[in-house]
């Protein structure tokens, strides 16, 4: 069945709403909307005014594509997410990674929040991904073959290297330290038991959340360098004493929005020294 989403058509109506091509691409998940705060804007527009873009039903995130400067350098930041558990197939979950690319983003940051498994890790801590694990029993390049991207891509090196020093760098100057791990996606929205944290675990994850890897799958089928940063707002099930809940995610997130907005920006600012 011929899907009705155009990503086409959607990068046609964003480049219209200003003159800035961006190459930088951000998705700010949960911890991380406070970035938009730090950001010269030249146009915003809401994901229901784009053409295919899902509506946004999770506390947290604005539902806004936004274009201008941050930390100097020319950005496209899209404050807040669409979730597979929200009931959106992958491709409408992974639609706006790919108007990112039919509107020119070459390299994408994608931010989420995830519950803690490595025993070194805190809430509040940031963790740059360097691998991860599907196990949202779903992959977003499923169906009909692009005629225009490869079915069958490598995912060796999904999170690239110099983006993800870059990200080092800048939390060095926002006097972060920040931690490396593999991060596991699950379909959600129920949070996961101990028993699957213990195997989890076991199979060398860091971290778990629900989001980033369908994005990271597609950016990666449609040409983008990819880098990706968890904000770790609670550690998972079994390994701490309370009961997991959403209001605690949100607590951290509250608590380290403006760590993480000022990270990202500085990390806007190095990514844009880079290319001078």
């Amino acid at each position: 069945m011929k899907s009705n989403l155009n990503p086409t058509l959607a990068a046609r109506q964003v480049a219209k709403l200003s003159k800035l091509r961006p190459v930088l691409g951000i998705v700010l998940g949960s911890g991380f909307q406070e970035a938009i705060a730090r950001m010269e804007v030249d146009t915003e527009i809401g994901y229901q005014k784009l053409a295919g873009f899902p509506p946004v039903g999770v506390t947290g995130h604005a539902g806004k594509l936004v274009l201008g400067h941050l930390g100097n350098t020319p950005a496209l930041i899209l404050s807040g997410r669409a979730h597979y558990y929200e009931g959106h197939s992958m491709e409408q979950v992974t639609f706006a990674t790919r108007v990112l690319a039919e509107f020119g983003i070459q390299d994408l940051l994608l931010t989420n929040a995830a519950g803690g498994l490595n025993r070194s890790f805190r809430p509040g801590d940031f963790m740059v991904l360097t691998d991860h694990i599907n196990f949202m029993g779903a992959n977003p390049l499923r169906g009909p073959a692009s005629p225009r991207y490869p079915r069958f891509v490598d995912m060796t090196r999904t999170y690239d290297p110099g983006l993800g020093n870059l990200l080092r760098r800048a939390a060095r100057s926002s006097g972060l330290r920040v931690k490396s791990g593999v991060y596991l996606a699950v379909s959600g929205p129920s949070y996961e038991t101990p028993a699957e944290i213990r195997a989890f675990a076991r199979l060398g994850a860091d971290a778990v959340g629900m989001s980033t890897v369908p994005e990271a799958i597609v950016a990666r089928q449609c040409g983008l360098k990819v880098a990706a940063m968890s904000c770790i707002t609670n550690l998972a099930a079994g390994r701490g004493g309370a009961a997991l809940s959403h209001a605690e995610v949100l607590e951290t997130a509250e608590k380290v929005k403006n760590l993480a907005a000022q990270l990202l920006y500085n990390f806007a600012k190095v990514y844009g020294e880079r290319a001078e």
